[in-house]
């Protein structure tokens, strides 16, 4: 695996807050939430499917994911 980056991130406690229940939901840290956004953000502003990582499920076609982007 690549190596990461870091770096220090200020953030509101109540966003916080709502982003662990929101990972804690989905099976994920906080951190790994963090990344999973920034990257859908990244690729929908991109507009494609071109940034990836290893723990992303696969896209399926007509999924409720694709539906709600």
């Amino acid at each position: 695996m690549a190596k990461k980056k870091a770096f220090l991130l200020r953030i509101d406690p109540g966003l916080h807050d709502d982003l662990r229940r929101w990972a804690d939901a989905e099976l994920r840290s906080v951190n790994g939430q963090i990344e999973f956004l920034l990257r859908q953000a990244v690729r929908n502003r991109k507009g494609s499917a071109t940034v990836r990582n290893a723990d992303d499920p696969p896209e399926v076609p007509g999924s409720t994911a694709d539906a709600e982007e």
